[in-house]
């Protein structure tokens, strides 16, 4: 596990067994992770703020994960929303990405899949070398 955070990824998800799966790997690749089990309880906690990436399962209980990222979007969220679906239909991808997803990865995927989509939403500068100013 890396020495130091790469910072706070937070996780949507109602599959408790897909939550913790995710959760496990993020610690593991040295990120922060925070687990929700619903849309509705990420907005509650005010944290999107000050994440430095969301992971949001598509189909939730109640709130979609393509309207939390419409209500991201309208809040001023600037942390980039990576999100996952076992429900994959045509045209999906292309809407998720219309609507300011940063990637979009269906369900199995490769855990390192994830990871990679999650560095390359990340800013450069979440980096281990501090940025000159």
């Amino acid at each position: 596990m890396a020495g130091r955070s790469r910072g706070k990824v937070l996780v949507v998800d109602d599959d408790d067994a897909m939550r913790e799966a995710i959760e496990t790997l993020l610690e593991v690749a040295g990120f922060s992770p925070v687990v929700y089990v619903s849309a509705e309880a990420l907005l509650a906690s005010n944290a999107a703020s000050a994440a430095a990436c969301i992971v949001s399962d598509i189909k939730l209980s109640a709130m979609s994960g393509l309207e939390l990222l419409a209500r991201l979007k309208a809040g001023g969220v600037v942390a980039p929303v990576i999100v996952i679906t076992a429900h994959d239909a045509p045209g999906m991808r292309e809407d998720a990405m219309r609507r300011g997803a940063a990637a979009y990865l269906a369900k199995p995927f490769l855990g390192s899949a994830l990871l990679a989509a999650i560095r390359a939403a990340l800013p450069q500068s979440t980096g281990d070398a501090p940025t000159a100013v």
